[in-house]
């Protein structure tokens, strides 16, 4: 894309200019052996203090785009820039950044907190230096820190690895699939989790496709498909226009007659004192002023729209495109 997908306010930190992104990438592209092509020219633009959720169907490039970012495998073109420096396998900024992309991997008859020190030790890190007491206070893992990692569910196992990833404090996290294979309260505490975190003003990524888990904590959004970024922005911008109204009307039975004689709009139910219509490129004001106009008394107005809906629109956009 000829423009950056996602640009927020910034607040530059120590040696980094007035305005230089968090992250930022142009033409970055990766292909593999066999032609396949995993993620094609992307231009990302992510500012300090952003929560973005890297959307997109499976192998739509999410995890290629942040082993990039990361170094974990080298572009076949363009580059990535992390905290205003071009990022290679092993550069210094790296130590301002936590990764939590392979998944977490213990040693399972350690308990949390020998797995946390071994894994720092083994950077060549002095014990001391880490930020262990905060990262355990972040996870909330209480007395189990102290157990054998192998006696941890999913849950605790990834909220583990996010321990692990906040050691050095860092000012940018990127997380790969965080909250994959775990039960709605495990959902809820790691969504504490990147919140917390989010709120000391660390800059997030997190690939995700559980869109109601992104629409709660991420601020911004950007889409993949095929390997290009289709498009992106703060989310509530992406969940206004479509999605579906609820109007609450005096003649149900008579508002899905003039709602559906209206160009732009779906499916049409009736639901309790009043009628659900599907927006499909017909604005809310126009159905309402439809109703007015047939002599239908409109009670109440609501918009539905979902980051769910959001996505799908997009991905169906252009769905017949090679590129």
């Amino acid at each position: 894309m000829g423009d950056d997908v996602v640009r927020g306010a910034s607040v530059p930190g120590a040696g980094e200019a007035a305005g230089t992104p968090v992250v930022m990438t142009r033409g970055l592209t990766k292909r593999f052996r066999g032609g396949v092509l995993a993620l094609d020219g992307a231009d990302l633009s992510v500012e300090r203090g952003t929560v973005l959720g890297l959307l997109g169907p499976n192998g739509s490039g999410k995890t290629t785009a942040l082993r990039l970012l990361v170094g974990l495998i080298r572009p076949t073109a363009g580059w990535a820039e992390l905290l205003g420096e071009r990022v290679r396998a092993g550069h210094p900024v790296l130590r301002r950044v936590g990764t939590l992309v392979a998944g977490p991997a213990f040693v399972p008859n350690l308990s949390g907190r020998k797995n946390l020190e071994r894994y720092w030790r083994a950077g060549g890190e002095d014990l001391a230096s880490a930020r262990l007491d905060w990262a355990l206070q972040v996870a909330d893992l209480g007395s189990a820190i102290e157990r054998r990692v192998g006696t941890y569910s999913t849950g605790m196992r990834q909220r583990l690895g996010l321990a692990q990833a906040l050691l050095n404090d860092p000012e940018l996290l990127l997380l790969d699939e965080p909250t994959v294979g775990l039960d709605p309260e495990e959902l809820r505490e790691v969504r504490q989790v990147i919140r917390a975190v989010s709120e000391r003003g660390t800059t997030v990524i997190l690939s995700s496709h559980i869109l109601g888990e992104v629409e709660q904590v991420c601020s911004e959004v950007a889409v993949l498909k095929r390997g290009r970024l289709v498009a992106g922005g703060p989310v509530e911008a992406l969940m206004r226009g479509g999605g579906a109204l609820h109007v609450e009307v005096d003649d149900p039975g008579r508002a899905v007659e003039v709602l559906l004689a209206v160009g732009g709009i779906g499916r049409v139910e009736r639901e309790g004192d009043g009628v659900v219509a599907q927006l499909d490129g017909v604005a809310g004001d126009a159905a309402v002023a439809a109703l007015v106009s047939a002599g239908v008394r409109v009670r109440g107005v609501s918009r539905r729209r979902r980051l769910e809906d959001a996505f799908f629109e997009l991905l169906e956009e252009g769905r017949d495109d090679p590129g």
